[in-house]
């Protein structure tokens, strides 16, 4: 049995000094709009959406849900800060047999997808990029890329 795992770095947001708890720009809202309602076209349907906590991953949480109406709604989890180790959520989706998608940042989305396929968090597989959702299936104890959208493609 096959089953799809999204990895999605939450859109733009504000400086610190623009505001210090970092929301999403217009931009940030409006790639983030563009990505999900592409996704929501191409029939993506994750079983839960979970966000990091911070602000920003938060409001990307909520617009993907928006369109792709997660089962499960979403989530506030844990260990999805920028400088999280990894191997937390790997361990997890090593062993998940339902649809998740994660919204966070990097370098943790990235080491995290690194470590899924190599097995060596250093080695950078894919360029993530705000509001960017990369799809990984998961067969047994594979993991593949299964696509990659980024604002600028759909």
């Amino acid at each position: 049995m096959q089953t799809i795992f999204y990895l999605v770095q939450h859109g733009e947001a504000k400086s610190k000094e623009e505001h210090p708890e970092r929301p999403l720009t217009e931009k940030g809202i409006e790639e983030s709009k563009k990505v999900a309602h592409h996704l929501s076209e191409k029939g993506v349907k994750p079983d839960v959406i979970i966000h990091s906590g911070k602000t920003r991953a938060k409001q990307t949480a909520e617009i993907y849900a928006e369109y792709l109406k997660p089962e499960k709604g979403v989530l506030q989890g844990d260990n999805l800060a920028p400088l999280d180790n990894p191997t937390i959520w790997a361990d997890k989706l090593k062993k998940e047999d339902t649809s998740v998608m994660l919204v966070g940042h990097l370098p943790h989305l990235s080491k995290l997808l690194s470590l899924l396929l190599t097995e060596n968090p250093e080695i950078e597989i894919a360029k993530f990029r705000y509001s960017c959702c990369i799809a990984i299936s998961k067969e047994k104890v594979n993991f593949k890329i299964k696509w990659f959208f980024t604002p600028e493609i759909v």
